[in-house]
């Protein structure tokens, strides 16, 4: 069995993954987006930049024989060249168990080893800010198979990331760490079936197993499948003996409430009726929720004349917003025009705030609807960057309605996210172009800015479209779902319905 830095990179993050890695057939894999491609590609873009830091040899061989690049790495260490690049160390560690470390360099230190009056120290390159443990436990790997080879352990494991200083490892506190993780792997990977299921979707996302696990949850109904049930929860569930939707919604609130407290109990609770019935349901509180609510007031016209749904498309790696784009629904004239204020270069920036602005003044009286609080973020920080009279800015935020706040504080829906795309899709709206995202978006700027392809421009405008009409979409379906109930609050008896 051979054990990588790799493999066990991925086994910190997903046991089924290091797994799959090993075991899985390659062929049910996805395919790379363009999105994962492009952080390869500044990944390699941010190696080459350190790399030109270092006076570095490559070890002669194939890239396929570990032992044979384990020679050839061995060999430029015993003639204590500066540092080494790509090169590969593998080291037996248990019975049938091979190591192997990869890190971007071997760095020649002062010292004593085998070798002479010097040492190596391992340096991973990350594209990451920050040192991740997962990366801290991979440097202590690296340092444990060199000292095997080197016959003394390194000072230290260096993590090279982008805009820090480089990290040092802690090998008092995260060598046991490591060796308790690998000794988990070994076990793991020896096992005759594959670890259990459960998608994260934060985690899973960019793994290129997700399609192949998400079929399987959706074909048991998993638990994971069911907004707010953490792997810290799910394995609270099956202490209970909770091991399937149908189990959950049997079991007594009283009893969830108990376990996961008062709150996060009724919510579970209600959250498990809504997947299993397959309905949208009115949230405990929610009509207290209604009426403290500041930005209550769209409830009480909810088709006005006019009415702007709001989107925005942006680059953090420039720290860009590119693209604001606004449906204007007019429903006086039966009309919807979409526009799409596009940054055609990062210096046009201010101009599309300005246009942005002037549309948004055009139509005072609008109630302004987005998805999420970022769309406000953004109008405060344009503002201040512009230098925007604060009378202007604040009377766009007056008139922002965060859909996502109202469906998350008023609603439970049989999605398995509360993200925009699976309720818009629960409703029945798709986007023309089902491969496209905001990371997808950023790949077809980027490639714009290096290119100049209109088609990129087009597509992200699309995509911006689609975004503004699923949230005009999602706000008219919680117009409807919400009025009943809204009319029968604000009668004569509002006071006994809050009190319920």
């Amino acid at each position: 069995m051979l054990v990588s830095d790799d493999l066990l990179l991925y086994y910190q993050r997903c046991d089924r993954r290091a797994f799959l890695d090993v075991f899985g057939d390659s062929r049910q894999r996805d395919p790379l987006d363009q999105f994962l491609l492009k952080l390869r590609q500044d990944s390699r873009s941010h190696r080459r930049e350190v790399l030109s830091q270092y006076h570095y040899q490559r070890p002669d061989w194939s890239g396929e024989d570990w032992y044979e690049g384990t020679q050839a790495t061995l060999e430029l260490m015993e003639q204590g060249v500066e540092s080494i690049y790509r090169g590969v160390l593998a080291a037996s560690w248990l019975p049938g168990v091979e190591l192997v470390s990869k890190p971007d360099l071997f760095v020649r230190h002062p010292g004593s080893s085998r070798f002479g009056d010097w040492f190596y120290v391992p340096y991973d390159i990350r594209f990451g800010k920050r040192p991740k443990l997962d990366y801290q436990i991979v440097g202590a790997f690296h340092g444990l198979v060199l000292s095997q080879l080197q016959e003394v352990w390194p000072p230290t494991a260096w993590l090279v990331l982008r805009g820090r200083n480089p990290h040092g490892v802690d090998f008092l506190k995260r060598v046991p760490q490591m060796q308790q993780l690998l000794s988990d792997c070994i076990v793991s990977l020896r096992q005759p079936q594959t670890p259990e299921l459960f998608l994260s979707r934060q985690k899973c996302n960019l793994c290129h197993w997700y399609s192949f696990c998400h079929h399987a949850a959706q074909s048991q109904r998993h638990l994971s499948l069911i907004p707010g049930i953490t792997p810290n929860r799910y394995s609270q569930l099956q202490g209970m003996g909770i091991d399937s939707l149908a189990a959950l919604v049997e079991t007594p609130r009283s009893q969830l409430k108990m376990v996961f407290g008062a709150e996060a109990g009724n919510q579970l609770a209600q959250q498990a009726i809504a997947s299993y019935r397959q309905q949208a349901l009115l949230r405990d509180g929610a009509i207290t929720h209604l009426f403290q609510s500041p930005h209550n007031r769209w409830l009480a016209n909810p088709q006005g004349a006019i009415e702007i749904h709001f989107d925005i498309e942006a680059e953090p790696d420039l720290d860009l917003d590119f693209l604001l784009g606004s449906l204007v629904i007019d429903h006086r004239h039966n009309r919807q025009t979409y526009y799409g204020f596009m940054a055609k270069s990062p210096q046009e920036e201010a101009l599309v705030w300005q246009q942005f602005l002037e549309l948004m003044e055009s139509y005072p009286q609008a109630f302004i609807f987005h998805f999420c609080d970022y769309e406000v973020k953004t109008i405060q920080r344009l503002a201040k960057l512009y230098n925007t009279p604060k009378h202007r800015y604040q009377a766009l935020i007056n008139r922002c309605v965060d859909i996502h706040w109202w469906v998350t504080h008023l609603t439970l829906l049989p999605v398995e996210s509360y993200a925009l795309k699976p309720i818009a899709r629960w409703l029945g709206f798709n986007w023309r172009n089902p491969q496209a995202n905001g990371a997808q978006c950023i790949c077809w700027y980027n490639e714009w800015l290096s290119e100049q392809k209109q088609d990129c421009l087009e597509a992200i405008l699309e995509y911006n479209e689609d975004d503004c009409r699923a949230t005009y979409t999602l706000k008219t379906w919680l117009t409807q779902f919400l009025k009943p109930y809204y009319l029968e609050a604000i009668n004569p008896e509002r006071n006994r319905i809050i009190n319920y």
